[in-house]
């Protein structure tokens, strides 16, 4: 499979702060890649340097086989952003920000629309910006950034603050996304956002990837105890180690219904920055 995002050994450095130190990664086409980190960690500026906003100082990145600090139009005709900055303007109603834009990027009426229907939004396509839930502004920004039909979305906390519905309905919108072909490259301080959607992640702190990889196999690379942890029918808990030699017993307590709930203890990938950093991704 291509990438369709390679960055290799990127710095960058504001007055005498280190903000992206050697950070090197890729991303594949077709996937939901996710960048996790706390604020201040280098998220946004990553983004800023892969859409063409920022240079880098050293290392090299490269956007749909193109050097970030030479895209053309041709190359941001290729890409949809959502930044928490959200860029609605809150006199005019759901439909007529989405009409700016169709219109600065050549795109028919009825593509709005269509977007307005898939989001959820279409009821209140008269309403202005300044009247809308914060999940329903969430939304038309993200409507926003796939109104161009882009092979690329960066997409920057699109759930945060989000009520779990809301929440839910975004990464379905996400998902489908993905079954189309696209790549979406996500930034995210939410372990069970992470989880739940994306292919891979990356892990940074202080402006350095400290791991990378498929969730759950980071995830089981972390997991020391590899035990399974049993609630009984009587109260009592159980951890037994997983594997072969607890067979004769789980069988026995099965046998018996004696089980209420088994767990494995693999940790989540909050669990795994804070054993690398010391602190968590809030």
């Amino acid at each position: 499979m291509n990438n369709a995002i390679t960055v290799e050994n990127v710095s960058l450095r504001f007055a005498e702060k280190t903000i992206l130190n050697q950070v090197t990664f890729h991303v594949q086409e077709g996937e939901i890649f996710g960048l996790l980190g706390p604020s201040g960690a280098g998220k946004t500026t990553l983004i800023k340097i892969l859409t063409g906003q920022h240079r880098q100082d050293s290392g090299y990145a490269e956007l749909l086989k193109k050097d970030t600090r030479k895209l053309g139009v041709r190359e941001h005709e290729q890409i949809g952003t959502m930044m928490d900055s959200l860029g609605l303007y809150d006199r005019l109603s759901a439909y007529d920000n989405l009409l700016f834009y169709a219109e600065i990027c050549h795109v028919g009426r009825s593509r709005i629309t269509d977007l307005l229907k898939s989001i959820g939004l279409y009821e209140s396509r008269r309403v202005a910006v300044s009247k809308l839930s914060k999940g329903m502004k969430n939304r038309l920004s993200l409507a926003r950034a796939l109104l161009n039909d882009a092979k690329i979305l960066f997409l920057d906390e699109p759930a945060c603050g989000l009520d779990p519905a809301t929440t839910q309905e975004i990464h379905r919108v996400l998902r489908r996304q993905r079954e189309k072909g696209k790549t979406i490259f996500l930034t995210t301080h939410n372990m069970f956002e992470a989880q739940s959607l994306c292919d891979h992640v990356a892990l940074l702190s202080k402006g350095s990837i400290i791991e990378y990889g498929k969730p759950a196999d980071i995830c089981k690379k972390y997991n020391h105890t590899d035990e399974l942890r049993m609630t009984l029918k009587d109260g009592k808990t159980l951890s037994l180690k997983n594997g072969s030699a607890s067979a004769l017993l789980m069988k026995e307590l099965l046998e018996k219904e004696a089980i209420q709930t088994i767990h494995s203890t693999e940790p989540t990938l909050e669990d795994v920055f804070i054993e690398l950093t010391g602190r968590g991704l809030d």
